[in-house]
């Protein structure tokens, strides 16, 4: 099984997607494990003095004026996790917690939160035995880290609360801690603390959701160009000299990606036949790389912003390589939050656009000769009419996802806290709204293969037929009378989830952006 070393200096996107979605067994690296030892050092050397340190031998938030005695430090340690552990709601994915259990790891190890050796251990011990927490979806302001999801993961690790265990059953953590002869921890100073203040399941959340937007943005890119070859519109707005005038990097992309696929087809390019004569394409056809493209571009300030994540050890306070343990503001969302709510609105919009071409696919008056619905017989079979109804109720749906997390804050913590960044709230509305996404493209490339199927005496892309079939084994039928619509359109989402539709289209183009 594939490992992953957790050292000092950080995490790379494709480890967590290994940890998270992989099952990638954890491994701290030596450098983690001194760097581990030599912070805890510098806590247990504060923890000995008369002089109150916060998160050391004080209270937090709020009741952070309070100086805690040494009797009662490793109970102040307990408390705060049970205490903070007040999550509600449905249970949040595995995926997820995977993720945010790691990439709290991370930042443990880098040797700036004080926690002792053992404790990192524990934490990788935990992954490593498939034991996941049972985390809630309400919870989290985004601010002082995602407390309550963390604190339910760091419960786990004291042997409290539930879990879910390698067999997909909900148990005590208790039971499961034994089973796998972890030993559950006993927190010392500043270690309940450092286990609840980061940023890691808005992270977690947004490392996952750049993976599957960019699979989804090469699917969306595939299922344009199909729609533009059944309308038989033209290819030519896709020229590279057109898109080097106007050079944002996503929209060349995008235009290239279409350009590969529609290589060879013989519909596209039909605009002065008398049957259907045009000078241009519709927006949705022809803006299709701009859209595309812009939403492109976003994904790739998040990543910047994600990386710069990985890299980072969020904590409060946090410990200095020159023995000093101070207090700061890197906990708060913000950064996170709101590329996030960046991503849904993007999401957002190519859903839309993908919407408006597969209702002109449908449409006899727009569709250049095709019949209404794509129909086998229109007036005795409804075709894919209520398809695409369904598609426009999931655009709905993406566009009141897609209004901003990240511009509400509430107060907490008798207004200590009294500016969050609502980022868990955008990371989770944003899984929502890329779930519709897919199955939004999954209905253009259902209607677009059967538009192209329909265009009798004319011969598509060998890229299209390569969707087309793939399409077709995948268990999505083709033309012909009404059937039971609703299997057809979760094999179609299946194929665009599981990557099938690049693929299939990658096997005649090469690769694509």
């Amino acid at each position: 099984m594939h490992t992953v070393v957790v050292g000092t200096s950080g995490t790379t996107a494709e480890d967590v997607i290994a940890v998270a979605r992989g099952n990638a067994r954890v491994q701290l690296s030596p450098e983690a494990l001194d760097a581990l030892a030599r912070s805890r050092e510098i806590v247990d050397s504060l923890a000995a003095k008369p002089e109150p340190v916060y998160g050391v031998s004080t209270g937090f938030g709020a009741l952070a004026s309070r100086h805690i005695s040494p009797e009662l430090r490793a109970q102040l340690q307990r408390n705060i996790v049970r205490s903070h552990a007040a999550g509600m709601g449905p249970r949040v994915e595995r995926e997820v917690v995977r993720a945010l259990m790691f990439l709290r790891l991370k930042t443990v190890a880098s040797g700036h939160t004080g926690v002792r050796p053992s404790v990192a251990q524990t934490m990788a011990d935990v992954l490593n035995a498939g034991i996941t927490p049972v985390v809630h979806e309400y919870g989290s302001l985004g601010c002082s880290g995602d407390l309550a999801p963390l604190s339910h993961c760091a419960l786990t690790l004291m042997g409290e609360g539930d879990a879910e265990g390698p067999d997909g059953v909900v148990r005590p953590a208790g039971e499961l801690l034994a089973e796998a002869g972890i030993e559950p921890v006993e927190l010392r100073e500043k270690e309940g603390l450092a286990l609840l203040n980061g940023t890691d399941g808005m992270l977690g959340m947004l490392v996952m959701a750049l993976a599957d937007l960019g699979r989804l943005y090469t699917s969306a890119d595939i299922t344009a160009a199909l729609t533009l070859e059944a309308l038989l519109g033209t290819e030519k707005v896709l020229a590279p000299e057109l898109h080097a005038i106007r050079p944002h990097p996503g929209q060349g992309a995008s235009a290239a990606n279409m350009a590969a696929v529609l290589k060879g087809s013989g519909l596209t390019g039909h605009f002065q036949e008398e049957s259907a004569p045009r000078v241009q394409d519709a927006y949705s056809v022809r803006c299709a790389p701009q859209v595309a493209g812009a939403g492109r571009d976003t994904l790739a300030h998040a990543a910047l912003v994600a990386s710069r994540e990985l890299a980072s050890a969020v904590d409060n306070p946090v410990v200095l390589p020159d023995g000093r343990v101070e207090s700061n503001g890197n906990f708060h969302g913000a950064p996170v939050a709101y590329v996030l709510d960046f991503l849904a609105i993007a999401a957002a919009d190519l859903g839309s656009i993908a919407e408006r071409r597969t209702d002109r696919l449908l449409d006899k008056n727009r569709s250049h000769g095709l019949p209404p619905f794509l129909a086998e017989d229109a007036g005795v079979d409804s075709g894919l009419m209520i398809a695409q109804y369904t598609q426009a109720a999931l655009v709905s749906e993406m566009k009141r996802l897609a209004v901003p997390a990240s511009a509400d804050s509430i107060p907490s913590s008798a207004m200590q806290e009294d500016h969050v960044s609502m980022g868990w709230s955008a990371a989770r509305k944003l899984r929502t709204a890329i779930d519709n996404l897919t199955r939004i493209i999954a209905i253009e490339l259902y209607a677009a293969t059967r538009a192209i199927e329909l265009r009798h005496g004319l011969t598509a892309a060998p890229a299209s037929l390569a969707a087309i079939a793939g399409t077709r084994e995948a268990g999505v039928a083709g033309p012909g009378p009404d059937r039971f619509l609703a299997p057809d359109l979760a094999a179609a989402d299946a194929f665009v989830r599981s990557g099938g539709l690049v693929t299939a289209v990658e096997s005649v183009t090469g690769p694509l952006a």
